[in-house]
Parts: structure tokens; C-alpha cells; sequence
């Protein structure tokens, strides 16, 4: 393993941020506190998130509509999805490890734009709290996370105006933190670090950002087009005044499947940093993984349309969308073979996060297989609007991208905190949360394949006990969140101290104290060129000695 020494950095600082906790809940300049804010908001987000999801289950436990009244289920179901995508998934993914780790793994002291930073997450409550009191305001949109016209503009206005400024304030905050995210990784960089020795992780965000930065404003456009409609009754997707509501899902898909990989492609990269810290191995295939990456950004730009093979598009543009489609499941397949091979051989701990990691890898390959069938025009058009693609989406999002939020919780908590989380609470955290995930959206490709349609408050008779198998799987999924408060909460006051680097480390965050000094280390930074030695070196990484921890860490880092 190859490190140098950068010469150190010198942060301005006012001298008026507040200390302790209290700097949680101010705003602060600190990469390290943004990306906990991020953390926290968004997990209070999730589980407002969850309860919505509990009481969708509520309601399809039965064939009629008695939980709730039908245009209520259409305000929660639209809460639902938006809340967990764009509150919760969204930001934490990018924004709270993003924050966090980036920082760290390029030698800069803070992100780029520090006060950019701060803006783009104080966007976050606000935009949220405004679309959650729509419920109790004037009554929450209804027409689902998608607000497709005309449904969108004949359903009452006040509710989709208010979803529409909350999701445009959220469009915003990934815009500002895309840029910022491009400009830390490519211009704070330490001298002598180059891109192809960047932490995996890094090249995760960087593709996640170009993707924020090319398709977020479309959708912000397009809403705002929408929302004319709405309040000036003008005609851009109003088909009763000559507007065309095809071309809003065109504009809309043209985000929002890259906002899939927007949710995936940075835990790809978390992923990629925690498997070769509990196998002891380096990650497999670096170069292919880090191509790989850069292939899901351009292919995920031009297959958006795989949404819209059942409203008229001509053959030539389904053949396309097809083709492509089918494509960009190879550099995917490319990444879980890396991840395999660095499993291979290891010396592996079973411990929580990498038992997460793994049911990642279990529940996207899933995901995965029924999305190339989505992709075959014939098997899309007979599932279309079926619970199918409600399994299918919910292995991508849930399966994916929340198991490994899990997986990067429990491998830098001691970062965070000192503290280690309890290993005993996490596996039962694993346990139940992976039978209840499985239990919950397995049995919603068998209700898609028979033609149960999505987003009804009522079915045919025949799917009772099948949805009421997934209703318990999700009963278990709020059941496995308890165990997981419990050890947070119990380990941040009680838990057993962890030392910087209790998982012997190699990436630049482990190699000063935990939780980090304020500009990130105590002395100068250190420069890793080769962030997955793992058995590589014969001798022990030796550092300059800048302070105690870091030689303490330099020592026994191998």
C-alpha cells in the first residue's frame, strides 16, 4: 500500500457554530454533521414512510375498501411513494454517506461548497413537512408518486399544487448536492491522488451526480408546466385542450428511471467499500467495476421509455427501449460477479453488515431477473400496472438500496458515534427484516402475474390470502425496525467503546479518530492510493506520524 503525506488545509471558521450536540440542529458548515442530519431526517422520514406502507397492508388485508375511504388510500398511497423516495432513500443514499465519506476519501477537509452543502439539506424539512401537512391541510395529492395527467389535473388542486412545491424543493437539494458532490471529487482531490485510485465509492457518487445534475431539472421543468395546468388551465398535458399527456411521461421517465439508479448506483458503491473490510481481500475488479458504473450512467439516460410500452409508442421505439434496457443489465451483472468474487475466499465475519450486504446482492439479483423480463415488450404490456411491478420496484428500492442504508449504518457507526453497535440485535435486525421484506413482495408477483392492478383499495375475492401473506410480511418489516431503534439509541449511551478503527481498515475515514476532529484530522491528511490492500503488503502500513491515533492507526491498519 502506497500513502504519502498532504500538507495540511486551513478551514475558515466564524467562530459562532455551536458545539456538542446543539450543532446538530443548527446550521452547520461541517460535512460530518450535514451527512448525520441527512441520517436522521431521512430515517424519520422512513419510518413516517412506514406507516403509510402499514396502512396500505391494512387495507388490502381485505377485499373491500373498510380501513379507509377510497380517495383517503389514494392520498396515503401517494404520500407513501413520495415520502420513501424522495425523503428517504434519496437523501440518505447520497446525501447523509455522501457527505460524510466523500470528504474523507479525496483528502479535502470539507466538500467544495460548505454553505451550499448546508442550504441543499435545510431544503429537506421544509419540503417535507409541506408535503406531509397536505394531508392535514387542504388533503394530500392523489394521483401517486408518477402525477400523471389528466388524473393529476382533475384531482383536487390544492393537494397536487403542495406535492408539486414539495418534490420541486427536493429537486433542488440533489441539484445542489450533485454539484457539489462533481466539484469535491474532481477539483479537492490531494495532489498525487489519482481518479483510479479513488475509493470505489467515489466513483458511485460521482456517476449518481451527473445523473442528478442531466435529468432533475427536466423533472423540475415538467412540473412546473404541470402545475400551470393545474392553476392557469393552460394545455402542455391537458388532452382536453389540446394537450398531450404522452409527452408528460416521456419527460417525466426521463428522471425517473434515472432516479432508480440515482438510488442504487451509491449503494453499489457502499457496498463496495464495506465487502473487503470483513472479507480481508481487495475488491475484485476494480477497473471493470469503476467502467461499469460509468456504462449504468449513459445506458440509464436512454431507457426510459421501457415505462410506456402499453401508450402507443411505435415498434421501432419499443425494439430501442427493448434493446437498451436489456443492455444496461450487463455492467450490472459485471458488478455482482465483483462482489462475488471478493466474497470468494475471504475471510469472512458474518457480522451485520455484511449479512445486509449479502441479502443486497440476494434481493437486487432478483429484482434484477424480473427486470429484464419487464424489458421483453410481450411480458410488459400482459404485467403492466400490475403488482408485479410492484415487486419488481420494491426488490430494486427496498431490497436494495434500504439494505445496504442498513449494511452502512452498522459498518460506520463506530465512526459516528465510538460506540459499537450490538452484533446480537443486528443479526435478529437482519433476520426478521429479510424474512418479512421476502414474505411481504415475493407473493406480489404471483398476485401481477394473475392481473391483481396496483394502487386499488379493492380486489377480486380470489387474492385475499395472498395479500394477506404480504400483509404480514410487512407487519414483520415494522416488527424488525424496533430491535434496530433499540440498539442505536441503547449503543450511542451504553455501548462498548470502539477505537478508531475497529474493523482494521484501510479507506482514509478510519485513519483518524472516532468520532473525526472537526476538520477531519488532527494532523495532515493521508494519502491512499491503494485503499484495498487487504493482504497485499507484507509489512504493516506505516504512516507519518501527524498524532498518537494516527500513528496508533498507521500501526496496525494491516
Amino acid at each position: 500500500m502506497t500513502v504519502a503525506i498532504s500538507p495540511p488545509s486551513k478551514k475558515q471558521s466564524d467562530g459562532l457554530q455551536p458545539t456538542g450536540w446543539l450543532r446538530y440542529f443548527s446550521f452547520s458548515l461541517d460535512h460530518k454533521v450535514i451527512g448525520l442530519q441527512y441520517l436522521v431526517c431521512g430515517f424519520i422520514f422512513y419510518l413516517i414512510g412506514g406507516v403509510l406502507g402499514g396502512a396500505i397492508r391494512i387495507e388490502l388485508a381485505s377485499p373491500i375498501a373498510d380501513f379507509m375511504a377510497r380517495d383517503v388510500y389514494n392520498q396515503v398511497l401517494t404520500l407513501h411513494g413520495t415520502v420513501m423516495i424522495f425523503l428517504w432513500i434519496v437523501p440518505v443514499v447520497n446525501g447523509a454517506f455522501g457527505n460524510y465519506l466523500i470528504p474523507f476519501y479525496v483528502g479535502a477537509r470539507d466538500m467544495a461548497f460548505p454553505r451550499l452543502n448546508a442550504v441543499a439539506f435545510w431544503m429537506i424539512p421544509p419540503a417535507g413537512l409541506l408535503l406531509i401537512s397536505s394531508y392535514f391541510i387542504t388533503g394530500a395529492a392523489q394521483s401517486g408518486w408518477t402525477a400523471y395527467p389528466p388524473l393529476s389535473i382533475t384531482t383536487p388542486a390544492a393537494g397536487q399544487i403542495l406535492w408539486i412545491l414539495s418534490v420541486l424543493l427536493l429537486g433542488g437539494s440533489s441539484i445542489f448536492g450533485g454539484i457539489n458532490f462533481i466539484a469535491t471529487i474532481l477539483k479537492l482531490r490531494q495532489p498525487g491522488l489519482k481518479l483510479m485510485q479513488l475509493p470505489m465509492y467515489c466513483w458511485a457518487m460521482l456517476g449518481t451526480s451527473i445523473l442528478v445534475v442531466l435529468s432533475t431539472p427536466v423533472l423540475a421543468g415538467t412540473l412546473v408546466l404541470l402545475s400551470f395546468d393545474i392553476v392557469a388551465h393552460t394545455g402542455f398535458f391537458n388532452p382536453s385542450l389540446g394537450g398531450n399527456a404522452v409527452v408528460y411521461q416521456h419527460l417525466f421517465w426521463f428522471y425517473s428511471h434515472p432516479a432508480v439508479y440515482i438510488m442504487v448506483l451509491p449503494a453499489f458503491g457502499l457496498v463496495s467499500e464495506i465487502l473487503p473490510v470483513h472479507c480481508r481481500k481487495p475488491l475484485f475488479g476494480y477497473t471493470s467495476m469503476v467502467y461499469s458504473i460509468m456504462t449504468i450512467v449513459i445506458l440509464g439516460l436512454v431507457v426510459w421509455a421501457h415505462h410506456m410500452f402499453t401508450s402507443g409508442t411505435p415498434p421501432w421505439m419499443r425494439l430501442f427501449f427493448t434493446i437498451a434496457t436489456s443492455f444496461i443489465a450487463v455492467p450490472t451483472g459485471i458488478k455482482f460477479f465483483n462482489w462475488l468474487a471478493t466474497l470468494w475466499g475471504g475471510r469472512i465475519s458474518l457480522n451485520s453488515a455484511v449479512l445486509f450486504s449479502c441479502g443486497f446482492i440476494v434481493n437486487f439479483v432478483l429484482g434484477g431477473i424480473t427486470g429484464v423480463a419487464l424489458a421483453q415488450v410481450p411480458f410488459d404490456i400482459h404485467v403492466h400496472d400490475t403488482y408485479f411491478v410492484v415487486a419488481h420496484f420494491h426488490y430494486i428500492v427496498y431490497g436494495g438500496s434500504v439494505f445496504v442504508i442498513f449494511a452502512s449504518i452498522y459498518h460506520w457507526y463506530p465512526k459516528f458515534t465510538g460506540r459499537m453497535l450490538n452484533e446480537s440485535l443486528g443479526r435478529f435486525h437482519f433476520l426478521i427484516t429479510f424474512i418479512g421484506f421476502n414474505l411481504c413482495f415475493a407473493p406480489q408477483h404471483w398476485l401481477g402475474l394473475n392481473g391483481m392492478p396496483r394502487r386499488v383499495a379493492e380486489y377480486d375475492p380470489q387474492f385475499t390470502v395472498i395479500n394477506q401473506i404480504s400483509s404480514v410480511g410487512a407487519l414483520l418489516m415494522a416488527i424488525s425496525t424496533l430491535p434496530f431503534l433499540w440498539n442505536v439509541v441503547q449503543s450511542a449511551l451504553s455501548g462498548a467503546i470502539a477505537g478508531d478503527n475497529p474493523w482494521r481498515a484501510l479507506t482514509p475515514e478510519w485513519l483518524t479518530s472516532s468520532p473525526p476532529p472537526v476538520e477531519n484530522w488532527s494532523g495532515k491528511a493521508p494519502l491512499v492510493t491503494e485503499p484495498y490492500g487487504y493482504g497485499v503488503a507484507e509489512e504493516p502500513l506505516n504512516l507519518e506520524k501527524t498524532s498518537n491515533s494516527d500513528s496508533d492507526l498507521g500501526s496496525k491498519s494491516q
